[in-house]
């Protein structure tokens, strides 16, 4: 027996695999992101590009800065720094600056996922850490929207883009409000085909549902994700609205509204099934999804701004390691623990 070709081989379980890999996993879904980001430069133009190449290029040089990997930046060929930056980028308006975007990416994996231990290791999405510290530091841009121009302005770039490095840019005469928005504070729905179409303005990744949902059904079928996550985020939300819908006589949105608008189709399908930040059992996938589903309709309703899927997908990712052991099966042969 020589060490090339040994007639013993000792490995540990389990011994059947199923081939894939991490590489591999995330180009999966950053093929599944690839309609999505097409239909963001769709309505957005180079805006839009721009956006998603200032995140991306700041999730990559903080893996490459900060990564424990040697050789330094060997870390970035698993592909989960850039598919951090497209997702955090589709979270974000199409007029931020770009420097924000930037920092954004870097605080992502440099916060997100770096000081936990690396990729694997990481409690809570790393895309809506940096999501939620520019919303932190910077309100306003987050806060402020531009109408799509649709194909015939693809070449347009919004000038709060090029805004200088802590300075302010001149106000875009395209602004408008998101449906969320104008539902919370001027109490107009928007038809739910806008939303399903895209004709609506937003963040990159809230526009055209129905893209969001074919590439989630897509890739729920190559099993990327546990597709009980955002069938039980999508369920609960249209029950618990309905409820409030049919008992409010009126004063709040339908549910189809609140399925079809804001980021809930995008957090539901991209960031919600994260395997690092989501329960690995079946029952456990369960109890998070309605976790999810019920903050969304609260804090979208009763909170002070109009979206909460941030916000409702980190609180959950945070009571993750709980359901992690509440909904643990017990071992084959071993009975309920009697009293």
């Amino acid at each position: 027996m020589t060490p090339r070709d040994p007639h013993l081989l000792l490995q540990a379980a389990p011994f059947l695999r199923r081939g894939i890999t991490t590489p591999r996993l995330m180009t999966e879904v950053v093929i599944g992101l690839g309609p999505v980001v097409l239909a963001a430069c769709y309505y957005f133009g180079l805006s839009a590009l721009l956006v998603l190449a200032a995140t991306s290029a700041g999730a990559v040089a903080a893996e490459v800065a900060l990564g424990s990997a040697r050789p330094r930046g060997a870390s970035i060929r698993d592909g989960s720094a850039i598919l951090t930056g497209l997702v955090l980028g589709l979270t974000l308006p199409p007029g931020i600056p770009l420097w924000m975007a930037c920092i954004g990416g870097l605080v992502a994996v440099g916060l997100g996922k770096l000081p936990f231990g690396g990729l694997g290791q990481n409690l809570f999405n790393p895309a809506l850490i940096g999501r939620a510290f520019l919303q932190a530091a910077f309100p306003g841009a987050l806060t402020s929207w531009t109408s799509q121009a649709g194909p015939s302005s693809f070449f347009h770039v919004h000038p709060s883009s090029l805004a200088l490095p802590f300075m302010q840019a001149a106000p875009d005469a395209l602004a408008s409000a998101t449906p969320l928005g104008m539902m919370k504070f001027e109490h107009h729905a928007t038809a739910f085909s806008d939303l399903l179409l895209g004709n609506t303005s937003g963040s990159l990744g809230e526009t055209c549902g129905l893209v969001i949902l074919i590439c989630g059904i897509v890739m729920a079928i190559r099993r990327v994700f546990d597709w009980r996550i955002p069938v039980c985020i999508l369920l609960t939300v249209l029950a618990v609205s309905g409820a409030i819908w049919a008992f409010g006589q009126g004063r709040y949105p339908s549910p189809w509204f609140m399925l079809g608008s804001g980021g809930l189709l995008l957090g539901a399908i991209y960031m919600a099934t994260d395997p690092v930040t989501s329960p690995m059992s079946p029952r456990g996938a369960w109890i998070f999804g309605a976790g999810v589903g019920v903050l969304v309709v609260l804090i979208r309703l009763w909170g002070g701004l109009p979206e909460g899927v941030m916000y409702a997908i980190l609180l959950m990712n945070a009571a993750t390691p709980l359901i992690d052991r509440v909904s643990q099966p017990r071992p084959l042969g071993r009975g309920r623990a009697v009293a």
